[in-house]
């Protein structure tokens, strides 16, 4: 069941709990977001766009290529441990990534990035000259700065 991991956006988590929305909240926790400095891949569709988009503020995201991809699994992977269904076998639990019959967390979890997130800080968007929103292919860059 391992299927091609082109076409994904990778989404960093750079901001943190104050003056945070519920609403924003909420939708942090959906994509496991958990704190800061963590990345979660995520398939590109208009799902994802809009949840990522609503959480605009508080993270940056953009297209990751398959190197980056496969150092993130490789540095960062951590092994999930808990259970696939339920005791009754109905519920499915979507917690992990299968790659080479490895079962893997969604979420990576990263270091501060070498030389910082950018010129302006996190207050600004990527296009200001800071960290937040969509950054394309740089991404890319800062998940090698992080790894």
């Amino acid at each position: 069941m391992e299927k091609s991991h082109g076409n994904q956006l990778a989404a960093i988590r750079v901001r943190g709990l104050t003056g945070l929305s519920t609403r924003v909240g909420e939708n942090l926790k959906m994509l496991r977001l958990y704190k800061n400095n963590y990345c979660i891949v995520v398939p590109n569709n208009p799902v994802y766009e809009g949840m990522l988009n609503k959480a605009k503020d508080y993270i940056t995201w953009g297209e990751v290529d398959e190197e980056t991809f496969k150092a993130l699994v490789d540095n960062r992977g951590e092994e999930f441990k808990g259970r696939e269904t339920d005791s009754k076998k109905k519920i499915k639990y979507n917690d992990f990534i299968l790659i080479n019959n490895k079962r893997i967390k969604r979420y990576f979890r990263l270091n501060a990035p070498k030389k910082g997130f950018g010129r302006k800080g996190i207050k600004y968007s990527f296009k200001d000259g800071g960290a937040l929103g969509y950054r394309g292919k740089a991404i890319n860059e800062l998940i090698k700065r992080m790894v």
